[in-house]
């Protein structure tokens, strides 16, 4: 009995690394090859680069979540970070498209220190803190906006949106891939990054070994808000106008759906952004199966729901070897 235990243990430990390890790719890979079965027009240039388009946003707010998450915390406030930048973003246009997107990453900027001085300073727990934000900065966009969806006139902001180098790639495709290079070479060549695995391994070990805990969790919440701020302007450029009640509308699911999918786990301790990258993808791919196919969307909710239970047991506690 206790070898056939040992074995069993070991079978499921097996099982529950691969899928860490490569179940978000196989379930991308057989999600486009489903689309490129049943879907019409799948493989066509318009609509690749439609769906580079459509992850961008959930992508920049993944890549600021894994790191939050890699330290064993949790960001809901991105969404509303994001409408924060839809609303401040127009109010400096008139001082030219760079310093107003200078300014409204600096917002961003400081929605994510109060984030992480609420968790590092003040102690409240990461989702208390950043749920309170989620709430209040949204109604803080639509004062922002005075309740209105304001235009964007300024040419190079709608350049964001619209303009494709070399006529094919867009240039807010351009800005996500960017920014997965620098949160990639962050998390694997830099001191911030190895003390962001750290923290979130051991905090209290951390500490004892005089590593700057509260410097690394203000910087990780920093780096949040500033992508979601960054993921704000790109989606404001692209709809042409500022619409502070719907931006970012629950991307903060997205996100964390996203990371935990793509092997980074909820107890910290680890940062995998290439699997966040596919992670992205796969949510984008299965809402784009359903709307191009004429399905109900919310078949698409139940299956990613499935997608983040198989995630979740696969990071149990026990369960690995």
């Amino acid at each position: 009995m206790a070898d056939t235990s040992v074995v069993s243990r070991g079978h499921r430990s097996g099982v529950s690394d691969w899928l860490r390890e490569r179940g978000v790719y196989v379930a991308l890979a057989l999600v486009l090859a489903l689309n490129l079965a049943v879907t019409s027009n799948f493989a066509s240039t318009g609509s690749i680069v439609l769906q580079l388009i459509e992850v961008v946003p959930i992508l920049l707010v993944a890549l600021g979540l894994s790191l939050v998450i890699g330290t064993e915390g949790i960001d809901l406030s991105v969404g509303s970070v994001m409408a924060i930048a839809a609303g401040v973003l127009p109010l400096y246009l008139g001082y030219g498209a760079v310093p107003a997107i200078l300014i409204t990453l600096a917002v961003g900027a400081l929605v994510g220190l109060l984030n992480g001085t609420l968790v590092a300073l003040v102690g409240i727990q990461p989702i208390v803190a950043t749920l309170g934000v989620l709430v209040g900065g949204r109604g803080l966009a639509q004062v922002i906006a005075g309740g209105q969806q304001q235009r964007i006139s300024d040419d190079t902001i709608r350049a964001l949106g619209s303009l494709r180098l070399a006529g094919v790639l867009p240039v807010s495709v351009l800005i996500a891939f960017s920014a997965v290079l620098v949160i990639s070479w962050v998390t694997r060549r830099t001191t911030f990054g190895r003390h962001v695995v750290a923290v979130g391994g051991n905090r209290r070990a951390s500490r004892f070994s005089g590593l700057p805990v509260r410097r690394t969790l203000l910087g990780v919440y920093v780096l949040s808000a500033v992508l979601a701020a960054l993921a704000g302007i790109l989606a404001t450029a692209r709809l042409g106008a500022s619409d502070t009640p719907n931006v970012g509308q629950l991307i903060e699911l997205s996100g964390i759906t996203a990371v935990v999918v793509g092997g980074t786990p909820l107890s910290g301790g680890r940062v995998r952004i290439l699997g966040t990258v596919a992670g992205a993808l796969l949510m984008q791919l299965l809402n784009a199966t359903f709307i191009m196919n004429n399905l109900p969307y919310t078949y698409a909710q139940m299956i990613q729901a499935v997608i983040i239970l198989v995630a979740i047991y696969a990071q149990r506690p026990g369960v690995s070897s």
